[in-house]
Order: structure tokens, then sequence, then C-alpha cells
């Protein structure tokens, strides 16, 4: 077995940079203390009032009361603890893990904040999040197929728009069962003429991507003028609606939240779950994840690179067909311009954050979802926030968990680089 052997230099450079993020982390999360101080606790009065239970529910909790200011000032506190421990001896280990409890205690206090005085559906909020992380997730999940196979995928976003647009027109004309699986199938179509481009041909994988998104929102918005505004019927599909899972949708908090979705939740859950077990605990999945490290060593052990990346891509792209279907059969049943609003992009941001694993991709969906949902959510509450700043919730929270605040995460080996058969 090979060793590497990493120089003193190497070490030394490497542990001045976990310092560095170290300290940096201490100072973020001395700043948050006093920023939560003083903005959520010092003008603040009165409670907080989450409700926990829909009215009607078999199981009812009572609402959640939480004093705003006092709340406030215990979390303060608690990041400055935090802070000041990551410049301990021994805080680079807990970095991470302290950085993110702060943030989550952060949301929460702002959270408190937004609702003294008032009263706010915890629930509803999470429900909600799960919704709108479906076709993050699904995004990401796309993504984690093609580049564990070392393609990299920048036209999820295309796949999901031609899956919602593939989904209204046939929905409209077949049912909703129709529009499903021709938008799976349409997403199939654009994975295999990515797989083409960048496989076969081996254009750059940045402009195929790019290509395959101009392509796809050109097509959408052209018919969408000219065809689906004159024959509104087309543009007409119906939604599905919610399955309630027997007892388990019953229960309290968890019930409404986790199983009283539609089919694109449970899609997605089981989707994530089946690509887990593929990728790490099959013979396919090793080789998938050996050609995505180095091709040239898979391709001596009698692996076919070119049917894996063919094959993987063009699952990938059948995942993100199915969400984007989730757009329009999903949601509103009918079509609008570029109506993903970059949720494919997100969909790789959360790939990353995920570190290139379908559960990790889940939860990074599930934080983006957060920050969707909660725009809405504090825009029903007339926060002194302007709408155009919730609005940029999703895309803030995108920009602050990529830029290093979690740690770099290391892509495949051979991520993005062409393979030439000798």
């Amino acid at each position: 077995m090979a060793v590497t052997e990493v120089s003193p230099g190497g070490t030394k450079a490497i542990g001045y940079a976990r310092r560095r993020q170290t300290l940096i982390s201490g100072w973020l999360l001395l700043f948050l203390s006093v920023f939560v101080a003083v903005v959520f606790a010092v003008p603040v009065t009165g409670d907080a009032s989450f409700r926990l239970a829909y009215p009607g529910d078999a199981f009812v909790i009572p609402n959640l009361v939480v004093p705003a200011a006092p709340y406030a000032y215990v979390v303060s506190a608690l990041l400055a603890f935090f802070g000041i421990r990551q410049f301990l001896p021994g805080a680079a280990r807990w970095s991470g893990l302290l950085l993110g409890i702060g943030l989550f205690l952060v949301v929460t206090a702002f959270l408190t904040w937004a609702t003294a005085d008032k009263s706010f559906s915890l629930t509803g909020m999470l429900q909600a999040t799960i919704v709108r992380a479906v076709p993050i997730a699904l995004g990401g999940l796309a993504g984690v197929l093609c580049e564990r196979v070392a393609v990299v995928n920048i036209a999820i976003e295309g796949m999901l728009l031609a899956g919602a647009f593939t989904g209204a027109v046939v929905g409209s004309t077949l049912g909703g069962a129709g529009g499903l699986v021709a938008a799976v199938l349409v997403g199939g179509l654009f994975g295999l003429l990515l797989a083409a481009l960048v496989v076969t041909y081996r254009v750059d994988q940045i402009i195929a991507g790019v290509a395959i998104n101009l392509l796809v929102l050109g097509l959408t918005s052209y018919v969408s003028s000219q065809v689906l505004t004159h024959y509104r019927e087309l543009n007409n599909a119906p939604v599905f609606r919610s399955i309630n899972i027997p007892f388990l949708s019953d229960l309290p908090l968890i019930g409404p939240v986790l199983f009283q979705q539609n089919i694109f939740v449970y899609g997605a859950l089981i989707m994530v779950a089946v690509a887990t077990y593929y990728l790490f605990h099959t013979r396919s999945g090793l080789r998938a994840r050996a050609v995505g490290e180095h091709p040239e060593a898979a391709d001596t052990l009698g692996i076919d690179v070119y049917r894996l990346r063919y094959l993987n891509v063009t699952l990938g792209g059948m995942v993100a067909g199915f969400g984007g279907a989730w757009f329009t059969l999903g949601s509103v049943g009918r079509f609008d311009d570029n109506m993903t609003n970059g949720r494919g992009f997100i969909g790789l941001a959360a790939m990353i954050f995920g570190r290139w694993h379908p559960v990790g991709a889940l939860m990074a969906a599930l934080v983006f979802g957060f920050a969707d949902s909660l725009q809405q959510k504090l825009a029903i509450l007339r926060t002194p926030i302007p709408a155009e700043f919730l609005a940029m919730a999703p895309y803030i929270a995108t920009i602050v968990l990529v830029a290093g605040l979690i740690g770099r995460a290391r892509p495949p080996a051979a991520d993005g680089k062409p393979y030439i058969k000798d």
C-alpha cells in the first residue's frame, strides 16, 4: 500500500491554515454575540409564541412560548463562550461544530425577535422547508451522480427547467402521471446529450453545461410565449396532492412535516437512500467512484470508463427531470418562464456543501429550503426587514456556506477532466 509523505513545511502550512480559520471563526462568533445582544435583545419586549400543531390534530401540543429578550441574552452569552473557546488550545478540533451550533442559535434568536408579541406556526415553516428543499436536493443528487464519475454537471438548471416545462405540457394532456414520466425521460435525454458532448466529443464540461442551460431557456421561453399563451389548455396540469401515511401522519410535529407530503418529497427521500446505497455499498458504485478518482487505474482493471460516465450522467439527468417536474406538477400546475430561478445552481452548492455525498446534499438542501421558507414566513409577520432583503435569504445562505466557513471539501480527484483512452 502506497504511503503519501507530507513534508514538514506542508504540515506546518496546513496547521497554520487551520489555526487561521479557527481564529476567524472565533472573531465571527464574538461579533455575532454582540450583534444578537444589541439587535435582538435590547429593543425587543414580549414573548414569542410558536405553534407546534394544527387545529384538529390527533395529538395537540401546546404552543412553545419563549421570552424574546432573555432568550437573546442567553444566545449572546453562548456565542461569546463559543468564540472565546476558539482562541484556546485544541480549538481547531471543535471549530466547525461550534460555528455550526452558533449559526443555528443566531437563527433561533432571529426567529424569536421576529415573532415577539406574535404567533408563528413552526410546524408550517418546517413543512414548507421540506417541500422547498426538494428541487435543490434533487439537483444536488444529480450533481453527485455526475461528479462521482468526474463529470461536472453545470446543466442541472437547464435539466430542471426542461422537466418543469415537459411536466406542465404533457401533464396537461395526459395527466399528472404521464407528465411526470415525460419529465424524467426528457431530463434523461439532456443528461445523455451532456454525456455525449463531454465524454465522446470531449467538449469542455463547463461550456457544454452552459450551452444546454441556454438552449433549454431559449426553447422553453419561445414555446411558452408563442404557443402556451395562445393554447392555455396546454399549460393547465393537475397538481399531485399530499399523501398522508397512516398513523405516522398523526404523530405530533413530525407527522405533518414528514408524512403529509406529496410524491416528490417521498421520491426525493427514496432516491437519496437508493443513491447512497448504490454509491457506497455496491460493486457498481465502487467502480463509479473509482472512475471519478482515477479513471486510468479503473480502465486497467477492466472497468468501462465511458460506459459508467454515460450511465451516471444520464441517471443524473433523469433525477433532475424529476426534480423539475416539482415546479409544475408538485406546486402550481403551470409553467412560467425561467421558473426554476437558479435552483439548479443552488443544488450544485448543496452538493459541494454536502461533500459530494447524497445525504450531505440533502442536509444542505434543507438549509437552503429553510432560508427560502423563512423569507416567506417573515413577510407574513411583517418584520421591518425590506421584502427585497428577505428574498435574498436563500442566495445569502448559498454564499455563506460555500465561502469556506465549513472548511474545504475535496471533490473527486479526476473531476472535470476528460479521459482519453490509450
